[in-house]
């Protein structure tokens, strides 16, 4: 059996339709929005949301972790907010006379780390091993996380009071940003004549399990990749080199990783250049040293570039 007749006809495709469905039914208005939030979790990736407060960032993560059957946690965090909130603390134990390990919220499958800027600088940083190697070194012991493991974090704007922006770094370990955008009148008119958007959630099925994903991941990094398609991301990321700090080779890898989950979405044994230009402006846009404060679109900029690259 080709890999195509496994894709089309695979029972994780009709799970991945059915999340979509009913994702859509609690996001309302949100339809590319949800869709590169589900790429995300295909490509084994991290995500960051952006968007001022109640335009649905946390009901979309929280929505989708549900769906996906994922262990979830959710890490709010504030400006006092300290690393071992996050990874956890060894606390002496009188009956054993040693020090035991309390894990934090980090072990988990999917966290939702709630405005993440709010942080400081010291404490973004307790997540950046954990987002590279699935694993943590704490007091000189290592502690591997669940499997699979997905930080989706949301952030306020820049601009806004009491924020630290993300450092470069950090920024570089997230597959996508995606900005959360005022509805339009019709979507809003839904969510007000409609049911409390938190009360759908509650009562979301689990569509899909742990081991599911990692099942599916494995699908999708079989998705053909031809020469062609490599040359054209790698025109892409030169040409985004020349006019700002440029994609690293973890962004390469992010966009090549991303546009075969967007395929296997689409029933596709192989990937397209249309593929490439639907998800590489919200694989690169966080990567380029671009944000409304310098008076340009971080996400305009993106496909300035990508239009100007002829396909071979």
């Amino acid at each position: 059996m080709s890999l195509t007749e496994n894709i089309t006809d695979s029972v994780h495709q009709e799970l991945i339709e059915k999340v979509w469905l009913e994702a859509q039914k609690c996001i309302i208005d949100k339809p590319e929005e949800i869709r590169m939030c589900m790429i995300a979790l295909l490509s084994g990736g991290h995500m960051l949301l952006e968007g001022s407060p109640g335009m649905g960032k946390t009901s979309l993560v929280r929505t989708l972790s549900k769906l996906f059957g994922l262990d979830s946690s959710r890490i709010q965090f504030t400006n006092d907010m300290l690393p071992a909130d996050i990874l956890g603390t060894s606390i002496f134990d009188k009956n054993t006379n040693s020090f035991e390990f309390h894990k934090g919220p980090i072990f988990s499958n999917f966290v939702l780390a709630d405005e993440i800027n709010r942080a400081t600088p010291k404490t973004q940083s307790a997540c950046l091993q954990a987002m590279e190697e699935s694993n943590i070194d704490i007091d000189g012991k290592h502690y591997k996380l669940p499997q699979p493991f997905y930080v989706f974090a949301t952030q306020n704007p820049v601009e806004n009071i009491g924020t630290f922006p993300l450092p470069e770094s950090q920024l570089d370990r997230f597959l996508m940003r995606i900005f959360m955008k005022v509805p339009s009148r019709a979507g809003e008119k839904q969510i007000l004549l409609g049911d409390n958007p938190a009360n759908k959630i509650d009562s979301l099925p689990s569509i899909l399990r742990p081991e599911m994903l990692t099942e599916i991941y494995k699908e999708v990094q079989k998705i053909h990749l031809s020469e062609v398609v490599v040359d054209y991301i790698l025109d892409i990321v030169e040409k985004s080199r020349t006019l700002s700090t440029g994609l690293s080779p973890r962004a390469s890898q992010d966009l090549v990783m991303a546009a075969r989950a967007n395929a296997y979405i689409d029933k596709r044994d192989f990937v397209i250049p249309e593929d490439v230009q639907r998800v590489a402006p919200h694989v690169m846009n966080h990567r380029l040293g671009v944000n409304h404060l310098s008076g340009s679109d971080p996400i305009s900029v993106c496909s300035e570039i990508i239009e100007s690259i002829e396909i071979a």
